[in-house]
């Protein structure tokens, strides 16, 4: 038998191995996802219904959202430490301007999607660390909110709280949403020329500079996107709760960063995935109503959302030492 005849069919072998492990990388989040579904249907049958499917995902709109805005600014290697208090401004403009003076809410909301473009643009040209900027950033629009709003109080816009009470027929609103985000934000980023150049600013940034391209326009583009979704992620919140709080979003940081990590993003080389963080993001808000199905302490609901995500990580890197091995 010839060495030809022999190498073939262990490189054909080893093919078949390294995409196995990759549709499983791949799947993870969705997997994780079903866990989860199934631990809850365990515990309380009754939950797993349309009513308490709508229930429980009452907020996934807004954390999806969030989600993906975050997971714009990590495409281009930077982290974004100030999307929760940025949610909360739109919050607060939400449930004041955009409602008493609707040009005036606009305007504002509009200007905010550009004051992130510049926060990008400072950050690539004066080569700034991100971590850093972005954190000075959340106490700057965490001001603008009390500013804004000195204490709990407003109201959702009508139009508004009717938009996000919307009753879909056979499936929860929420589910129905966030595939909508999900399907677009993979459209956009994934399947479209410009998207590849896009996450090529984080992947591959020598590369895309060669090409002529401006790394300044993509990197103030990813951002403006990640302001984009913050605002439709402030006015989705506002729309559920009907008032507004300066405070009311500041976790969204953690979970934004947790949803795009848990579905299958990484911190460098713009490595993401749309469908994922949205996976990611709906699998964090159905983790919180099984800790309280388990009668775990609010206290405590961090810890076990930060807990299914070390499962998760530790899964996937699991797989990853197991195709190097390989």
């Amino acid at each position: 038998m010839s060495v030809q005849s022999q190498v073939a069919p262990t490189s054909i072998g080893m093919s078949r191995l390294h995409d196995g492990r990759r549709l499983l990388r791949a799947v993870l989040p969705a997997l994780s996802l079903a866990l989860i579904i199934l631990a809850i249907w365990a515990l309380n049958p009754r939950a797993i219904s349309y009513f308490g499917l709508t229930l429980m995902l009452s907020l996934a709109v807004p954390v999806a959202l969030a989600t993906v805005g975050q997971m714009m600014v990590m495409a281009v290697n930077d982290l974004d430490l100030s999307i929760g208090s940025f949610v909360g401004l739109v919050g607060c403009v939400t449930a004041t301007w955009l409602r008493d003076e609707p040009l005036i809410g606009v305007l504002i909301l509009v200007g905010l999607v550009l004051a992130y473009m510049l926060v990008g643009a400072m950050i690539h040209l004066r080569n700034l660390p991100s971590i850093v900027v972005t954190l000075g950033m959340f106490f700057v629009w965490q001001g603008l909110a009390i500013l804004v709003l000195p204490k709990p109080g407003g109201h959702a816009p009508d139009w508004l709280h009717g938009l996000m009470a919307v009753k879909t027929p056979l499936v929860p609103f929420p589910i129905v949403a966030a595939l909508v985000i999900g399907i677009v934000a993979y459209v956009g980023l994934m399947r479209t020329s410009y998207g590849v150049i896009l996450r090529g600013a984080g992947g591959n940034p020598v590369a895309v500079s060669r090409a002529g391209w401006s790394l300044l326009r993509g990197k103030m583009i990813m951002f403006g996107l990640a302001g984009f979704c913050g605002v439709l992620a402030g006015m989705a919140l506002i729309g559920l709760t009907t008032s507004a709080d300066a405070n009311l979003a500041n976790g969204y940081t953690l979970l934004s960063i947790a949803g795009v990590i848990l579905g299958g993003g990484e911190f460098v080389g713009g490595r993401v995935s749309p469908i994922g963080a949205v996976i990611g993001a709906l699998t964090l808000t159905l983790a919180g109503s099984l800790l309280n199905f388990m009668h775990i302490s609010p206290d405590w609901q961090v810890a076990g959302q930060g807990a299914i995500l070390i499962v998760v990580l530790a899964a996937r890197t699991l797989i990853n030492r197991a195709g190097v091995s390989a």
